[in-house]
This record gives structure tokens, C-alpha cells and sequence, in this order.
């Protein structure tokens, strides 16, 4: 019995180191973004194109105060409800992040002090953007207006406190693939890279298992708003019947081609949408019409 227990409790030990160890953050090393220049502009794209506004702005900013990045707004879930946080160019936000900690952070989900985020930030989907891309996206942070409001914590409960937990999460569900390969036009490879990557699409238009990962075998399909309000949803062919024409209208315009019109958040998606040049709202059609149909 004695070395019975004494067994166990060295499988756990070991266990417990094993699971420390996968559980790590993983971080961007500094020379993996060596002598890349970011470009403001271009980055001014990738800030509309991924909707950094749109969940960072401060609760019912508008116009201008859009470009105020000083968080605050609420995100219900099953977890929990996130608040995001600041992430203007002040101390409070982001000023005198490197760009390889402002990359880990979009990227590889991992705050400067080597923290885990919460995957309610799309840094699983903003990891297949391009290095290029992000150190644009941190050099147009930087123009932005500055604000010191503080950033609130979270409002989550055990076990969901313990961030190293969220090492495993990312084991199981962490993803730097596309979801939809084989042969693509310019296009659809362009609109792949907007949907999947940038614009984070399959964040509120894929189902999610028990533990929050995407159905990728649904890629698109709809599912629940998180806060539990009406679904976002399906936008596969089958379901979504607009030409291309017609989607691509749509995300310039807000309106169907029913003459309804975008309401709640998708109507701060049309409006980033819109800021995108027409090429890229029709590859964004484009690539629509080439993800599986889904029932």
C-alpha cells in the first residue's frame, strides 16, 4: 500500500510538471520580427479589416471617439463576461509594448508579462495574419488618441481565473491552418485571408463546443450569440443565397437584398467593411461562395 502510494503520488508530480510545461507561454522572440518596418497606413486597413474598434472603443462611442481605444465594453458569455481592455497608446493601453510583445499578444494570445488571454480576443484567428500585417497594425495603434482610463478585469469565476489553464486550451484548439485549402483564385485567397484571418468571421459564425473551441467541421454554419440573444448566422451557400453581388453590397451598405437592414454588432462589422476597398468586399464574396454548403 505504501509504495502503491507513493507511486501515485510520484504520477502526479510528474503529471503535474508535464501538464506546467505544455501549459507554458510561448512568446514571439524578438528576432523573429527583427528589421520589420511597419507601414501606418497599411495598417490603418488591417485595424478596420479586423474590427479593433469595434470591441475596444469605449461603450457607445461614436464618430470619431471610435478611434479612442480606451475599452470597456462587455461581453457576456457561459464563461463569464469579458471586458476589453485598453489598448490605446498609453500606459494604460499599449505604449512601450515591443512589437514582438504587441505580436505575441495578437498572435499567440500571451500578454507582455507572459500571461495567457482569453480566447473571447481572436488571436486564433488573427494568428494566420501576417507578421508584416501586424507590425502595420502596431504602428497605427500608436497614431491613435491616447486615453488613461484603466482596463477592468474580467468577470469570470473558478475555474476560470487560473490563466495557465488556458495553456491546455490552446493545446486542444489552437489552430494556425485554413480552413478551407486546395485550388483558389486571387480572389478567394484574398477573401480567405479577410474571413478567416483578419475580420475573425468564423468567431460568431461557427459553432463552439462545451469548452468554447470552434466546430470547424461546421465552419460558418451560425451559432448562439455568446450572451444568449439570437444567433449569428449561417452564411455557408446553402443557407446564405445571395449572389456575390449582392453580399458584396451588403457589407458596403448594411442593407439585404430584402431591404432589412444590419442590426447589433454586425452593423459595426459593415461599417469596418465598408472602409475596405470594393476588390476586397468581393473577395470576401468570393471566398463565401467557395466554403462548403452546410444545412
Amino acid at each position: 500500500m505504501r509504495r502503491a502510494l507513493s507511486l501515485l503520488a510520484l504520477l502526479a508530480v510528474l503529471g503535474g510538471g508535464a501538464g506546467w510545461i505544455l501549459t507554458a507561454p510561448d512568446p514571439i522572440p524578438d528576432d523573429a520580427v527583427a528589421g520589420i518596418t511597419g507601414d501606418a497606413a497599411r495598417g490603418e486597413t488591417v485595424f478596420w479589416a479586423a474590427g479593433c474598434a469595434s470591441c475596444h472603443m469605449a461603450p457607445g462611442a461614436d464618430a470619431e471617439d471610435q478611434l479612442v481605444l480606451a475599452g470597456g465594453m462587455r461581453f457576456a458569455s457561459d464563461f463569464g463576461t469579458f471586458i476589453a481592455p485598453n489598448i490605446s497608446p498609453s500606459p494604460e493601453g499599449i505604449a512601450g509594448w515591443t512589437l514582438a510583445e504587441f505580436t505575441s499578444a495578437v498572435q499567440r494570445g500571451l500578454s507582455p508579462g507572459g500571461s495567457h488571454y482569453y480566447p473571447a480576443f481572436p488571436w486564433n484567428a488573427y494568428n494566420k495574419a501576417s507578421l508584416q500585417e501586424i507590425a502595420d497594425l502596431h504602428l497605427y495603434l500608436q497614431t491613435l488618441p491616447p486615453d488613461a482610463t484603466p482596463s477592468q478585469p474580467h468577470e469570470v469565476g473558478f475555474p476560470f481565473t487560473i490563466r495557465r489553464s488556458l495553456g491546455g486550451w490552446k493545446l486542444l484548439f489552437e489552430s494556425r491552418d485554413w480552413v478551407i485549402g486546395g485550388d483558389l483564385t486571387e480572389a478567394e485567397t484574398r477573401g480567405r485571408h479577410l474571413v478567416e484571418a483578419l475580420a475573425h468571421c468564423g468567431e460568431c459564425h461557427t459553432p463552439r463546443n462545451a469548452l468554447g473551441g470552434l466546430d470547424r467541421s461546421r465552419w460558418l454554419a451560425g451559432a448562439p450569440n455568446p450572451d444568449g440573444r439570437g444567433r449569428s448566422p449561417n452564411i455557408t451557400p446553402g443557407a446564405l443565397t445571395w449572389t456575390e453581388e449582392e453580399i458584396a453590397a451588403y457589407l458596403f451598405s448594411g442593407f439585404t437584398p430584402e431591404f432589412d437592414s444590419a442590426g447589433g454588432h454586425m452593423a459595426h462589422v459593415v461599417e469596418n467593411m465598408a472602409r475596405l476597398t470594393g476588390e476586397d468586399r468581393t473577395a470576401i464574396a468570393a471566398y463565401l461562395k467557395k466554403v462548403p454548403a452546410i444545412e
